[in-house]
């Protein structure tokens, strides 16, 4: 989610719309994103930003449903709607959606689901962004008249392939898993993870899906944003035809819930039947995306295991040779964020030999903090990821993802010079207190995936 902030750096310098901009930090006026947000009568949220730079549109439009507004036993519900948006609607025929858009020469074509939304998005040629409006407006508003048992089930058998070569059939998937389902134990809505379960997939009705749909599924829960290159009061016309008269229904209120505290180290030993050799994970809970702390975690994993410079990669892989691989990162989400650390195990390197090296590297971090040069090499590794790849308008994370983003958590699309603050921010002081008071010992869950034992083959017989 974090990375998707850079591609509004490509919007600097355009014509001024009518903005809602809150005020910025002095000398940070020009990292603002000309942007007009307004509402239409029936609730749905509408951001346009021009871009003149090519003469193409983005078109995404955010429900804000996910995996955490889902309820125990139906879980998996936001993902396979993500599936079932592109099987047609009362005037699209079925199928045909991602086809028609590509005969007009479409591009960055997709959907997505996390936790906190899913989106859908496109990008177009300027002169078919008439097409893009009417193909959303379509499935938004005429989705259940065709609705039909049969597709249902097709695509919940898409679904379930998805999870078995995702999860079942991948190497450390059930380990995952298992370590998610301990750091967020029922009732909470992330247990299920986005994916869902196979017996919530097997127990879905169609009367399910539409209940679920006629609740998340309205204008009122929706935001449509567009940039690029178009004309705004023509294109406010076009959305008033295509969106306006679509029904009002109420806006659903969000999940409340109580974050998750670990009282101790819950220690999970997984026998892998998929991967050939031990991967180590330790995770903790962390704070949740924007909020004090996301920026901190984001710079610490940053200087645990990104590069070869990085305190874990030089340990374990360069000078003691015990690792495969070693990751770190900070999963920014809306209620509650997850810090992982993840080391894959050179042949006949145990998992306890690697906690033993991670415990001791976290260790000189509480002790001795970071460097003036980690940090400052971690901002620069994190600005080049953010900029890397966000050129576009349009596509995940592009600058009309950027924009639905910062509305949806902090009410402000145009958040880039604020969000960039928090990295520049973040001090030597922050990390090592981050480091004691978040990763503590007492207060994670430590997953041990160890390949099965293989039984002996069987000895051949002589003949």
């Amino acid at each position: 989610m974090k990375a998707l902030v850079a591609a509004v750096i490509l919007a600097l310098g355009l014509p001024a719309l009518a903005q809602e901009a809150k005020p910025l930090e002095p000398g940070r006026e020009s990292l603002a994103i000309p942007y007009e947000k307004y509402k239409l009568k029936n609730g749905l949220e509408v951001i346009l930003s021009v871009d003149r730079k090519l003469p193409i549109v983005a078109v995404n439009l955010w429900y804000h449903v996910g995996a955490y507004h889902e309820t125990a036993g139906r879980t998996g519900f936001a993902h396979l709607f993500e599936h079932m948006m592109f099987q047609g609607s009362k005037n699209v025929p079925d199928d045909v959606h991602i086809s028609m858009l590509e005969q007009l020469g479409a591009t960055d074509l997709n959907g997505t689901t996390n936790f906190d939304r899913t989106n859908y998005f496109e990008t177009v040629p300027s002169n078919h962004l008439e097409t893009a409006l009417w193909l959303e407006s379509d499935r938004m508003g005429f989705l259940l008249d065709k609705l039909t048992e049969e597709k249902l089930e097709t695509q919940k058998e898409v679904v379930k392939n998805e999870r078995r070569q995702g999860t079942e059939a991948a190497p450390y998937g059930m380990a995952r898993e298992k370590m998610w389902h301990t750091l967020f134990p029922l009732p909470h809505p992330y247990h299920g993870d986005v994916i869902g379960s196979m017996v919530d997939l097997d127990a879905a009705t169609v009367e399910d899906v539409k209940n679920f749909f006629r609740t998340w599924y309205a204008p009122s829960n929706a935001t449509l944003t567009i940039v690029g290159d178009f004309d705004p009061a023509k294109t406010k016309a076009l959305v008033e035809k295509y969106f306006g008269s679509l029904p009002v229904a109420p806006k659903p209120q969000k999940p409340q819930v109580a974050p998750v505290k670990l009282t101790g180290e819950t220690v999970i030993r997984h026998d892998e039947t998929v991967a050939t050799l031990p991967m180590l994970t330790l995770a903790w809970h962390s704070p949740e995306y924007l909020t004090e702390g996301d920026a901190t975690a984001d710079m610490l994993a940053t200087v645990l295991a990104t590069g070869k410079a990085s305190r874990l990669y030089r340990r374990l892989v360069l000078e003691k040779q015990i690792a495969q691989s070693v990751d770190a990162s900070q999963q920014s989400i809306g209620a509650q964020s997850v810090f992982t650390i993840e080391v894959v195990a050179r042949p006949g390197v145990s998992t306890d030999t690697l906690k033993k090296e991670v415990d001791a590297v976290l260790e000189e971090v509480r002790k001795n903090g970071v460097t003036a040069e980690e940090l400052n090499r971690a901002r620069t590794r994190y600005d080049t990821r953010m900029l890397s790849g966000l050129e576009s308008v349009g596509g995940f994370g592009g600058k009309a993802d950027v924009l639905q983003s910062y509305n949806q958590f902090v009410g402000e699309p145009s958040y880039l010079a604020q969000d960039l603050a928090r990295y520049q921010a973040v001090s030597q002081e922050d990390v090592k207190r981050y480091a004691n008071e978040q990763l503590r010992l007492d207060a994670r869950v430590v997953l041990h995936a160890v390949p099965a034992p293989q039984a002996p083959a069987a000895p051949k017989e002589n003949k």
